[in-house]
């Protein structure tokens, strides 16, 4: 795995919108403050502010966006102002310019499949808040961490213990993101369930029942025997149903067969307290009685 640069002050950054369309684009404005205030330069792409029906625009403008971005060299990053749907049409043409030009790629949600996308081409990438939560909340442990991390810091991550935690220790490659999208890319060239990672997932507005489903199709594809760790995130948003049970329930009485360590939740996810964390970085999961740490190994430089 590749790590790209880390930025120095003076660097650009670009924000560009790779799928839906956000409601309110002064975030975005509001978002290059901040990234100004840590020393950065801005670069706002030509479609990140504006719609097409339901997507910030055409799959060919916003490709265009990520096409001037990666391959401008005075660009250093590119942070991705909203999810929603619609990165799965930029994939295939993504994946080879990444290869060629590889940057930091900050996102989420609908954005954990670029991240699989970054992952197949051997490149690091960063799950982290977007624009909405970066503006809501500059100040915020989550925001600094992400602009330590940018800045070449190496991260460490210490959260509470949980009742359904599976006590162990693992290594492996971080991986992970939005559960849907994951699942998604199963079978694909961008399936991110390989031999030795530590695997987080996160989901929001999804129905406990399809948690579960998913959850099994993990399962059934063989992808849970594979994995070292496993990292719950926030579940965000969820359509309660008591008859079939709490999210966090259902998944572990799925993986709690697998002797593997699994901590519940860890803040990742679509929640105010967003963690970054350095998806393909080799890490050490450890999951104690009192705590939870995930320490990364990786050199940023």
């Amino acid at each position: 795995m590749k790590a790209p640069a880390p930025l120095n002050t003076g660097d650009t950054i670009a924000i560009l919108s790779p799928a839906g369309a956000l409601r309110d684009t002064a975030i975005i404005d509001a978002t290059a403050l901040l990234l100004e205030k840590w020393g950065l330069k801005v670069k706002i792409m030509p479609h990140a502010q504006t719609k097409k029906g339901y997507y910030s625009g055409t799959a060919e403008e916003r490709m265009d966006d990520f096409a001037k971005a990666l391959t401008d060299n005075d660009i250093k990053a590119v942070l991705c102002s909203y999810g929603g749907y619609g990165c799965v049409h930029l994939l295939r043409d993504f994946a080879t310019l990444i290869k060629e030009h590889p940057k930091w790629i900050i996102g989420m949600s609908d954005c954990s499949a670029l991240h699989a996308a970054c992952l197949s081409q051997g490149i690091m990438s960063i799950h982290a808040s977007q624009c909405n939560h970066l503006s809501k909340f500059p100040d915020s442990f989550p925001a600094n961490m992400l602009r330590d991390i940018l800045f070449g810091k190496k991260p460490r991550y210490e959260n509470v213990s949980h009742k359904l935690d599976i006590h162990g220790t693992a290594t492996g490659r971080l991986a992970g993101g939005n559960l849907s999208v994951l699942t998604a890319l199963i079978g694909t060239e961008y399936d991110i369930f390989k031999e030795d990672i530590i695997l987080f997932i996160e989901d929001i507005g999804e129905q406990p029942y399809r948690i579960e489903r998913m959850m099994y199709q993990l399962e059934l594809c063989g992808a849970l025997s594979r994995i070292k760790g496993v990292i719950v995130g926030q579940f965000t948003g969820i359509k309660e149903n008591p008859e079939f049970g709490e999210p966090y329930n259902l998944i572990h009485n799925i993986v709690k067969k697998y002797n593997i360590p699994v901590c519940f939740d860890f803040p990742i996810g679509h929640c105010d307290e967003n963690i970054p964390l350095i998806e393909g970085a080799e890490c050490m999961l450890t999951v104690a009685e009192d705590e939870t740490t995930l320490e990364v190994f990786e050199e940023i430089k």
